[in-house]
């Protein structure tokens, strides 16, 4: 675990501590909950946090084995249906009965996940850089190869064992379920992002309410990458949907 910044606050989840960071914006609009990639952590919002809390309350946090988020050292305490709780729950304290909801890579794959569970506490889906799973066996099998192979170069571990219980996907029920997503949706990607384009293209195509942009000169961290049109790209999106 990372040292705590000077602006985190903690939630306790059986026992682990969530650390996540709060940064106020106008009342009046919808809240904004932003989840990182794997091997990130919420520091990766950064460049974006000005920007995206001139207009509303953005609420950022590190998953498990994240940042400074606890690491237990249970596989059992890294799984998908906790990360979508802890979303849930996050959302809870911060007394958000329902907020925008995106993420980047994992952060946006959980995003989707996180709507089929509770669609009620969503008011819009912004997806960055990531993808809805795989149909098909043989693909997700060969996605959850690379992230075995990711958890085994960290030797152990928060990050070795968030690869385990949460990079891997066990089914085809988060892509299956795009047709059913009935908020408006955001569909970002980096232009150089070539192990997501497709990914994009299909989700836009798919979800019902989705509208998609692609960021030129930028790779898979696009809102890093170049944070100005990012920003522009979802302070738009969200001025019209939330």
């Amino acid at each position: 675990m990372t040292q705590p910044s000077s602006d985190v606050r903690w939630l306790d989840r059986d026992g682990v501590r969530i650390a996540y960071e709060v940064r106020p914006g106008p009342a009046s609009a919808v809240p904004l909950l932003l989840s990182h990639g794997y091997s990130a952590s919420k520091a990766m919002w950064r460049p974006n946090l000005d920007a995206l809390s001139a207009a509303r309350t953005v609420i950022t946090w590190d998953m498990r084995g994240h940042g400074e988020t606890e690491a237990p050292d249970d596989i059992a305490a890294y799984s998908h249906a906790l990360t979508v709780d802890d979303m849930r729950a996050l959302l809870d304290e911060c007394d958000v009965p329902a907020a925008a909801v995106g993420g980047l890579s994992l952060g946006g794959f959980m995003s989707l996940d996180f709507y089929r569970s509770h669609p009620d506490r969503v008011h819009c889906l912004l997806l960055f850089d990531t993808g809805p799973g795989f149909k098909k066996d043989a693909s997700r099998q060969g996605w959850n190869d690379n992230a075995l192979a990711t958890a085994d170069r960290y030797k152990g571990g928060g990050l070795s064992l968030a690869a385990r219980g949460m990079l891997v996907q066990q089914d085809a029920g988060v892509i299956l379920s795009l047709p059913d997503v009935a908020v408006p949706t955001l569909v970002l990607v980096g232009a150089n992002d070539s192990g997501f384009l497709a990914a994009a293209d299909y989700m836009t195509a798919t979800i019902p309410k989705a509208e998609k942009a692609v960021i030129p000169d930028a790779g898979h961290s696009a809102n890093i990458d170049q944070p100005e049109a990012f920003n522009a790209a979802v302070t738009d999106f969200l001025s019209r949907y939330a």
